[in-house]
């Protein structure tokens, strides 16, 4: 397990033990992987980061033109492999969980655990007011660059 923000470590650590999921990405609405467990390469998690965020994007929408409040989360379920797809509110703003699991355990096993894991966060997180520095387009790929290291560990 990889995180950029320590203090989500220990609730993500508990969610993985209880739930027994498989690969699990945690990120901001916009895709920035704040941490994650199982991915192997670089490539899968940006991969899987842009698309998750894409797709929670395109079904809130979708909530919103059918006059419905967000969706809480969206399941996929394979014959090996399941996925479940959630955002959710954090003191530092909206987050998305991608959360992939095979048959070991159940949609019902992992979502309550997220959401006790989604609670610790809440407890978890630091107070304090987030002040985002901007982001100019000439520094954009030495930030992306120094952000992967972090996550990878390299």
């Amino acid at each position: 397990m990889r995180a950029l923000e320590p203090w989500v470590e220990a609730p993500l650590q508990s969610f993985l033990a209880e739930s027994s999921a498989r690969l699990t990405l945690l990120m901001t609405s916009s895709g920035q992987v704040v941490a994650q467990h199982g991915f192997g390469r670089s490539l899968d998690i940006m991969t899987a980061a842009a698309l998750g965020a894409g797709i929670v994007a395109s079904t809130e929408e979708l909530a919103r033109l059918m006059g419905g409040s967000r969706f809480e989360a969206l399941m996929h379920q394979g014959s090996r492999q399941s996925c479940m797809l959630s955002a959710f509110s954090t003191p530092r703003g909206r987050w998305i969980a991608l959360v992939v699991f095979g048959p070991e355990t159940s949609v019902g096993i992992v979502r309550l655990f997220f959401d006790a894991m989604v609670q610790q966060l809440a407890t978890a997180a630091p107070r304090e007011p987030v002040r985002p520095t901007p982001l100019l387009a000439e520094d954009f790929e030495h930030e992306l660059d120094a952000s992967l290291k972090a996550l990878l560990g390299r």
